[in-house]
């Protein structure tokens, strides 16, 4: 519209139209808050009663009248949890094996990544399906191939001819550390993925630049490529922080030990207490079960905030989003 015409229509037909774009806006404005607060209660709403319900007291479950914030309260079912996991020292270990397999996830699979964003190989479309189907496939399928391999663990067939049977790997993490150097560790398929689609996007002149500086596969990987990628190394690193923290079925397949992992120690907290503390009501255990969570989850939600802006900027650089 002109503005001759906008001068010829009347003042209260324009003021109408303005306060029609307002109330329109308003409105969808009003659908997006609800919409939010809807999805983000359903996603938030187990935690936030897990949260409530681990300063319940006895009382305060079987009262009627509480519904989510306590009447008396108390801190009792977090010492109690924070006692029989040995909080510190479970912690401790925790994070000294998940951090050495991010680590070595981070290395091996960055340098699968760039192999199959920047090199030409035979097979290399058959492969990187290979790689696609590891996402695909459930662990579950894998269950049984996996614990006969480790439970009688040979190479070739070496120490079968040497020694006349193969090593019981289980009971240890060594498992786990054969899998992620050897690229098919928890999740390493996706973080395959994500560093192929990273490098990829990166122009090849930097290493065209780098080989004309004289420099070798290895020098240009690790000195120019590796650190262009830290968006995709940081969430990777992320990734396999939290999934490496919360698995249970690997530690479970392998039978590790329940006092070395945070995940375990969870998975045994409600009978430790009923057994040493004597509590015979599995509501009330459950409170104690509920506290133990809560001290599990605040590690992650910590380094998840600290981490939070290049976190998501990594992810959508690394192209798993959209």
């Amino acid at each position: 519209m002109n503005i001759r015409n906008l001068k010829d229509q009347p003042l209260d037909e324009i003021q109408v139209k303005k306060a029609g774009r307002q109330i329109k806006g308003f409105l969808i404005g009003l659908l997006k808050v609800v919409i939010i607060i809807g999805i983000s209660y359903i996603i938030l709403g187990p935690l936030i009663t897990i949260i409530a319900n681990s300063f319940f007291t006895a009382n305060d479950l079987y009262n009627p009248v509480v519904m989510l914030l306590p009447a008396e309260g108390t801190l009792q079912n977090y010492i109690t949890s924070f006692t029989r996991m040995t909080y510190p020292r479970t912690l401790a270990t925790t994070f000294a094996y998940v951090i050495s397999l991010t680590l070595i996830q981070i290395l091996i699979c960055s340098m699968a990544g760039y192999g199959f964003a920047r090199y030409e190989f035979p097979f290399k479309k058959v492969l990187f399906g290979c790689v696609i189907l590891t996402i695909v496939i459930p662990n579950d399928t894998l269950m049984l191939p996996l614990y006969t391999q480790f439970r009688n663990f040979d190479i070739f067939g070496i120490l079968h001819l040497v020694t006349g049977h193969g090593i019981n790997l289980l009971s240890t993490e060594v498992p786990m550390y054969i899998m992620t150097a050897l690229g098919c560790g928890l999740r390493s398929g996706l973080y395959i993925y994500i560093f192929n689609q990273f490098f990829r996007g990166l122009p090849k002149e930097i290493e065209e630049a780098a080989v004309v500086d004289g420099a070798g596969s290895f020098y240009t990987y690790f000195r120019i490529m590796l650190v262009n990628a830290m968006p995709s190394v940081l969430t990777v690193s992320i990734f396999s922080l939290v999934w490496q923290y919360n698995d249970t079925f690997y530690a479970k397949l392998f039978s590790i030990n329940s006092k070395f992992l945070m995940s375990m120690r969870i998975s045994t907290l409600r009978a430790s207490i009923e057994f040493i503390d004597q509590i015979k009501d599995t509501a009330v255990s459950q409170l104690y079960l509920y506290a133990g969570i809560v001290l599990m989850v605040i590690p992650i939600v910590i380094i998840y905030i600290l981490l939070q802006k290049r976190f998501i900027e990594g992810a959508s650089r690394s192209g798993i989003v959209g």
